[in-house]
């Protein structure tokens, strides 16, 4: 039970970034709070299939360095291009849009989790 709260917490949570990135107009817009649950839960299942698929060939998201960066960075904006095929309330940019929110959404991701621990969240 406790896996299961700990799942909808964190799908609601990865709601709240993509729907404040969404606000923020950072490279892609979002319609709603329920388009941004929509797109955190596509997201999700998109990011564990192409993961999966990478490791089959031998390719490791959250390497080290520079280059481990830039192929998480490269990787999460195409799950968002084509997360916004799925999603009906969900717009992304183009390629340098979703790099953008990539990015907007990692430091949105970053802060709000730092204030969580602020406030004994975390």
């Amino acid at each position: 039970m406790g896996y299961l709260i700990g799942l909808i917490i964190a799908f609601l949570v990865a709601a709240v970034v993509i729907w404040i990135v969404g606000k923020l107009g950072l490279g892609m817009e979002v319609s709603s709070y329920g388009a941004a649950i929509i797109a955190a839960i596509v997201i999700a299942v998109i990011s564990a299939i192409v993961a999966w698929l990478l490791s089959l060939i031998g390719i490791s998201l959250g390497a080290p360095g520079l280059v481990g960066a830039i192929i998480t960075l490269v990787v999460s904006a195409l799950v968002l291009m084509f997360a916004d095929r799925f999603v009906a309330g969900m717009k992304v940019n183009g390629f340098v849009g979703a790099i953008v929110a990539a990015i907007a959404i990692s430091v949105v991701y970053w802060l709000l989790y730092w204030l969580m621990g602020l406030i004994g969240l975390v």
